[in-house]
């Protein structure tokens, strides 16, 4: 106790002093009171006791949150918290119940720095940037106090404490998107870090220095810069993450995948060697997003896939599963979008079911799993002609992402055939895009423009803009995004009347979209290989003629088997009505009546926009 004593700075010898008078006082009290009980009855008691017992649970939760901890049990009890924040958020306390608890800590030891720390985490954890902020300057404010007193060189421990308080500073106000801020307490970081020779924080500040500076063309070179630097004074972990950076860097840039590979390879094995089991996660997602950016969604699957079962083979200290990361939620929503792409909407659901069991709303990564469910439900508002309801839902695309909500907002007007509001959205987005260099987003919103141009009876104004598409999706390598470009050139090539040409490239780029596209993009290929067939056979003989149709109408039947899994009735309308004509052309007609009963009940159901896509027979 003495020991313990000596050890109190003065404002906690007064802490202690006050909570002594205070139980002095009390017991004086507690004298007094007991006297006049025993002029109580006996009954009166009795029924005060089984109240008590009564309210035992909750009194004993308000006692240990009010009562105060020794060092050890406060030092677990943030250790512990801290572990499952990042590993495992869901079995942490609630933000409000650990901030209560944190203001208790504080309460009896407020220079305790460990607590304020926390407390900056779990203010993160709700995106509150005001009570973050508060929480980390005072983290270091006691720091520095302490680092002062320590039995290591006071004006060391000062100068550290202040560099690193810049430092998380600026990662703090580059979180939530104040990069002017950041920038500032970044060069005071660097400014501190120079003056005391700290080659490591001097690292840190050259890989935030990239994070502010990566829309910059020449931002590459410091990030390669900083591996170099990072492996030199042997930091792995940050030159994996340098190494990641550089990889995501250059999927956007266009390399081949190959060298992409090559390059997550070699930081793998500095996973491996190191133990670094976070970033060999971290790897393991950004694999799944670059084959996904390319377009390989079966790569995608088996890595996504890969990263599930290996999360399932061993638990991290206290049991806790380090599945609930942020790479694991990342996985888990391209498995779920992969599998709304084939159009398993069951599958889909059961895995967004997992997620938000995983994540709850409240959780800090709940927004990825958000944004998926999201545009699944878009997708199938679409395909199911219910332009209202996927109007309903652009708002909350936007509020987690702006870009493509207001791309998803051009497409329902396009939908509803607001064809100006649509190309003034689409033109502004483009515009944005190219700014920031979002290439995937311009050859979307490319596509989309031609198609207005093209709805609009424009087939020739069309041209241009799909092979500017084109170019830049086989530039950076997005097979995805270069097949459905092939896909509205052939259809350009077809209304503009020499269907020969579109049958032949559509002819080179099927394969890709059988082997790796969406359900949605197959039926769509097959369907205008469909189209391409029939005219192209208006100037062919009788039986040759006969044969072409009946090929073209078992490609139409196998069409209509991909629109139907995925509930597209437009498509589906579209496609028994050519099979309707083509019958009747061939002189089959039991199977023209089929086929033009079930037209006339998807056309009742439906409301017709006109479309011309059936006016090539």
């Amino acid at each position: 106790m003495i020991l313990a004593y000596s050890k109190l700075s003065f404002s906690q010898v007064f802490k202690l002093y006050t909570a002594l008078q205070q139980y002095f006082q009390n017991g004086e009290k507690k004298t007094v009171e007991d006297a006049d009980m025993e002029l109580a009855s006996r009954e009166e008691s009795e029924r005060k006791m089984e109240k008590e017992e009564l309210d035992v649970s909750i009194r004993e939760e308000e006692v240990s949150c009010s009562g105060p901890l020794s060092q050890k049990q406060a030092e677990f009890f943030l250790s512990q918290q801290a572990s499952l924040l990042k590993n495992d958020e869901t079995k942490a306390l609630t933000p409000a119940s650990l901030q209560k608890e944190l203001n208790n800590l504080l309460k009896f030891n407020p220079d305790f720095a460990e607590a304020h720390y926390l407390s900056y985490l779990n203010n993160l954890r709700v995106q509150d940037v005001f009570s973050s902020t508060h929480s980390l300057l005072h983290y270091f404010d006691r720091l520095i106090l302490t680092g002062a007193e320590s039995k290591s060189n006071g004006e060391e421990g000062y100068g550290r404490s202040l560099r690193y308080a810049a430092l998380n500073l600026a990662a703090l106000h580059c979180r939530f998107g104040h990069y002017q801020q950041a920038e500032l307490a970044l060069q005071e970081a660097i400014r501190i870090a120079q003056e005391s020779n700290d080659h490591v924080c001097l690292q840190h500040c050259l890989s935030w220095l990239y994070v502010l500076g990566q829309k910059r063309s020449d931002s590459y070179v410091l990030l390669e810069h900083s591996v170099k630097k990072a492996v030199h004074f042997g930091l792995p972990y940050l030159a994996s993450l340098g190494i990641q950076s550089l990889v995501q860097q250059r999927a956007f840039a266009g390399k081949t995948a190959n060298k992409l590979m090559d390059a997550l390879k070699d930081s793998d094995l500095l996973h491996w060697k190191h133990s670094l089991s976070e970033l060999i996660d971290i790897s393991i997602a950004q694999k799944t997003a670059i084959w996904r950016l390319y377009g390989r969604s079966t790569m995608a699957l088996q890595q996504a896939q890969l990263l599930l079962s290996m999360n399932s083979l061993e638990s991290v200290n206290a049991g806790v599963q380090q599945n609930n990361t942020e790479s694991f939620a990342v996985a888990l929503g391209h498995l779920a979008e992969l599998h709304a792409e084939q159009g398993c909407f069951a599958a889909a659901s059961e895995v967004l079911k997992h997620l938000k069991e995983r994540f709850p709303p409240n959780s800090q990564h709940a927004q990825l799993w958000m944004l998926c469910d999201q545009k699944i439900q878009f997708d199938r508002a679409m395909n199911d002609g219910k332009y209202h309801l996927a109007d309903s839902i652009v708002t909350g695309i936007t509020a987690l992402n702006s870009i493509e909500g207001v791309y998803r907002k051009a497409i329902v007007l396009q939908a509803q055939n607001q064809m100006s509001e649509a190309h003034k959205l689409l033109q502004k987005l483009l515009i944005h895009c190219q700014k920031i260099r979002n290439t995937e987003m311009v050859i979307s919103v490319l596509l989309s423009v031609a198609e207005l141009y093209w709805r609009s009876s424009s087939p020739t104004i069309a041209l241009p803009v799909l092979l500017q598409a084109l170019a830049l999706s086989k530039e950076y390598r997005l097979q995805h995004l270069a097949s459905e470009t092939v896909l509205n050139l052939a259809f350009a090539q077809l209304i503009l009347g020499i269907p020969e040409q579109a049958l032949s490239l559509l002819h080179m780029a099927i394969e890709p979209i059988l082997a790796d596209g969406a359900v949605l993009d197959k039926g769509r290929a097959m369907f205008l290989v469909a189209k391409c067939q029939v005219a192209s056979a208006a100037s062919y003989e009788p039986l040759k003629k006969a044969a072409v149709l009946e090929a073209a109408i078992e490609n139409l039947s196998e069409a209509k088997n991909y629109f139907a899994k995925v509930d597209c009735k437009e498509q589906i309308r579209d496609v028994v009505y050519f099979q309707a004509r083509l019958y009747h052309t061939l002189g089959k007609t039991q199977e023209r009546n089929r086929c033009a009963m079930l037209f006339r009940q998807l056309h009742q159901d439906l409301p017709f926009h006109g479309v011309p896509l059936i006016n090539l027979l």
